[in-house]
């Protein structure tokens, strides 16, 4: 894989965080409560196999709690900057989701070297459908309220985008348990096999931390990545660090700070 290809990769890398899981079933299952943050900033640094950076990531979510008779919400936003020279990723990712991790929408903008994309899935949770509309195509802008394209298709009860599944995941892994395999959506669908390999220490901003490991194998209809997570062993689950082996090398994605 090429630098190219694998900086194409990191936002999918990024938004899906290592999932250990599968599908969740027809009906969701209740919750359990997890104390996390109602604001949480995760930064990431991108890096070589020889430790330089490629540049950095920031996930910050936001969790509300609802009025009396109505749900909470999940906002959760990803912004990635990494380049190599000649080619650039900018990308930002937001979704919004019920508090039972039953996605709302979630808006992408690509722009990777000279091509650009921006798209918003809408999800009808009660129907089982996503739409997505494509706002703006590669080297074509579009006029101000205008959708250069619009689709729909069916999905899995309670959908979730790839932001929502990684609230999901921390919240499963956190009381004990591993989420039945299930489609993840970032436009397409894309499914993700994973194996648990145990706990290990492993070193994060200079410090040894206790984390999970996991191996996950993720497939979307036109391509294929596996890669290495570990999630702390604290009461919020932190997704900590990602490595993706390569034919140069592995390079990793590394915790930089929590705020």
């Amino acid at each position: 894989m090429t630098m190219t290809n694998l900086l194409c990769s990191v936002p999918v890398l990024l938004a899906v965080l290592a999932p250990v899981y599968g599908a969740s079933p027809a009906v969701p299952s209740p919750q359990p409560v997890v104390r996390y943050p109602a604001s949480e900033q995760l930064h990431y640094n991108v890096i070589w196999p020889s430790g330089l950076s490629l540049g950095e990531a920031s996930l910050n979510v936001t969790r509300t709690s609802g009025a009396a008779g109505q749900a909470g919400a999940i906002r959760s936003e990803l912004t990635i900057n990494a380049s190599v020279p000649g080619y650039q990723v900018a990308d930002k990712y937001s979704s919004n989701a019920t508090s039972d991790y039953c996605s709302v929408s979630f808006d992408k903008t690509m722009r990777h070297g000279t091509h650009q994309k921006d798209e918003l899935l809408t999800f009808d949770q009660a129907r089982n459908t996503e739409v997505r509309e494509t706002l703006t195509l590669a080297h074509q802008p579009a006029p101000v309220g205008v959708d250069l394209g619009r689709s729909a298709a069916p999905t899995a009860a309670c959908a979730k985008d790839a932001l929502t599944w990684v609230s999901y995941l921390r919240n499963e892994l956190a009381a004990g348990r591993l989420p039945q395999q299930q489609s993840v959506y970032f436009g397409h669908a894309y499914d993700i096999s994973v194996q648990y390999r145990g706990a290990e220490s492993v070193q994060v901003g200079g410090a040894p931390v206790n984390a999970d490991r996991v191996d996950v194998l993720l497939h979307g209809p036109a391509s294929e990545l596996s890669l290495t997570a570990y999630f702390a062993q604290d009461e919020a689950r932190t997704p900590v660090l990602f490595r993706v082996p390569l034919s140069g090398g592995t390079f990793s994605m590394e915790l930089a700070k929590q705020q």
